[in-house]
């Protein structure tokens, strides 16, 4: 019996994945909302896929910008599997997609960024962290199934 559930759980960590993977794609749809009415700034994905991947710096900026919107999208994804491993009880609590965004959100800027060297996400103005911590709200929202909630056995 211990075996079938990591196997059960299989399915709703898919879903989730496919969650996240969507979640990522809206939150890209709000940055370029808010990137058009507010100062221009380097995404945290940006600063990253620019520091890290130094092979993407000799792409023409439309292709560097693909890459890195791929791999925003594909962090969510992965995001979005972890969740899936949470515990059925926890994934349905109505609190449990926004609070897992913002703790995502929480996690990159106090564990991630530093160690990859993105310092510049701490000297951003309160309204961009507020956006952000909403952006990472839709994500967790979007991730639990809340806009289209799942059968109550996943």
């Amino acid at each position: 019996m211990g075996c079938r559930k990591p196997a059960a759980r299989g399915p709703a960590v898919v879903r989730a994945g496919a969650r996240g993977l969507v979640a990522a794609m809206a939150m890209t749809g709000v940055r370029t909302v808010t990137a058009a009415v507010g100062p221009h700034e380097q995404s945290p994905p940006a600063a990253i896929v620019e520091r890290h991947v130094p092979v993407v710096r000799r792409l023409p900026e439309r292709y560097r910008e693909a890459v890195t919107e791929l791999a925003h999208w594909a962090y969510g994804a992965g995001g979005g599997a972890v969740f899936g491993l949470l515990p059925p009880g926890v994934r349905r609590h109505p609190a449990a997609g926004p609070a897992y965004g913002l703790a995502v959100w929480l996690g990159f800027e106090a564990g991630i960024a530093p160690l990859l060297g993105v310092h510049h996400v701490h000297e951003r103005s309160l309204a961009w962290r507020a956006v952000v911590a909403l952006d990472h709200v839709l994500y967790g929202v979007v991730v639990a199934g809340r806009l289209a909630p799942e059968h109550p056995r996943a």
